[in-house]
């Protein structure tokens, strides 16, 4: 569909935004950009929220742009698309994930890692390299984006609790396939049982691996178990259980983000054993020496994935059947929302039923 002349100037968006470091959510109407030649527009269904959504809220990292319109586990239908776009087209159902921008040229885009581009665009509170613009997510009304960065969704995939998997999924998915720990009859362990490590336990069973779930909390046992089918769980605050396990998995994917000790997962790591860390912690790991050097051990990192290996995960979840554990709530529950994620008091995603709930009213709307 080429470009309507009511498209050559920015449109009106709505959304929710923080304004200041209480993290608040009000209202506010904002504009994006018109559609380009290669870009998609969609009207957003669902998106889901994140833990680092609250972060960027209170700007507890430090890098916060004020106002900031959350969401990166988005949904929606599209309106409009380009006069170059190849791959989408009007009435789809799309997904956009972290990523809305890269320089496409470098070596890392070239490998389909645009996750590790120096010029990398997160899609929401971040500067657009190509012009300076701050980028709002999904906690709006509707989204534009060039369509290398726009996921096409699969039939059977749930679109609220399928939201999800645009962050959490990724973010488990890619450091299983990327450290080899994605072979059938692989002994995996999964620490926090959270709205990152519920997906994890899913999508290692799903892999074929004998799952191991962590956690401080031992009320979680009959979910791990019964719920995720989890092969086996352990209070990590239990010294005793955690000293029987030493040795004996081959991978550890550590979901938390909180500060808490990574060492005795160490231990129960095998010779050549990997532990790869996901949750981002506001404290700084200690990580001495003599666990790595003596087990030939390996302490790595993972950062959600580009876009090719995003849309194999939503493929394979949807071959799968693999979805988040979600609470939907409308757009103006987000402040209540905030407070209970920040308390854990969510089985284990919340997501916004976006389209149902904004209501379009000027008068109440802040607007930039």
């Amino acid at each position: 569909m080429a470009k309507s002349p009511e498209t050559e100037h920015p449109i009106k968006a709505y959304g929710y935004a923080a304004s200041d470091t209480s993290g608040t959510f009000s209202p506010l109407t904002f504009s994006r950009r018109a559609t380009g030649d290669k870009d998609v527009r969609f009207k957003v269904l669902y998106c889901g929220i994140c833990h680092s959504d609250l972060h960027f809220a209170k700007n507890e990292w430090g890098v916060t742009t004020y106002p900031v319109v959350p969401g990166h586990e988005i949904v929606g239908v599209v309106t409009e698309v380009g006069s170059k776009v190849e791959t989408f087209k009007v009435g789809e159902t799309v997904g956009v994930g972290c990523l809305v921008g890269s320089c496409r040229s470098c070596q890392s885009c070239s490998n389909n890692l645009e996750q590790f581009c120096p010029k990398m665009t997160f899609t929401y509170a971040f500067p657009n390299y190509s012009d300076g613009t701050i980028t709002y997510g999904g906690y709006s009304d509707h989204m534009v984006a060039d369509e290398h960065f726009v996921l096409h969704w699969p039939d059977n995939l749930p679109l609220d609790s399928g939201a999800p998997l645009l962050c959490a999924g990724i973010t488990t998915y890619s450091p299983l396939r990327h450290y080899g720990l994605d072979k059938p009859g692989m002994k995996i362990g999964i620490v926090g049982l959270g709205g990152l490590g519920h997906v994890a336990v899913k999508i290692a069973k799903a892999l074929g691996a004998e799952v191991t779930v962590f956690s401080t909390t031992p009320e979680k046992k009959e979910e791990a178990l019964d719920g995720l089918k989890a092969d086996h769980f352990i209070v990590s605050k239990d010294v005793g259980q955690m000293q029987a396990a030493t040795g004996t998995l081959d991978g550890i994917l550590d979901t938390v983000s909180a500060a808490h000790p990574i060492v005795p997962f160490l231990n129960i790591l095998k010779t050549d054993g990997k532990l790869v860390l996901v949750g981002m912690p506001a404290v700084p790991h200690e990580l001495p020496a003599f666990p790595l050097v003596l087990g030939r051990k390996v302490v790595g990192g993972s950062n959600i994935g580009g876009l090719k290996e995003t849309q194999e995960m939503l493929d394979f979840c949807a071959k799968h059947g693999i979805t988040a554990d979600i609470e939907v709530i409308p757009i103006d529950y987000v402040n209540t929302a905030m407070e209970r994620l920040l308390k854990s008091d969510v089985r284990y995603r919340f997501v916004i039923d976006v389209a149902n709930s904004i209501k379009v009213s000027s008068d109440t709307r802040s607007k930039v």
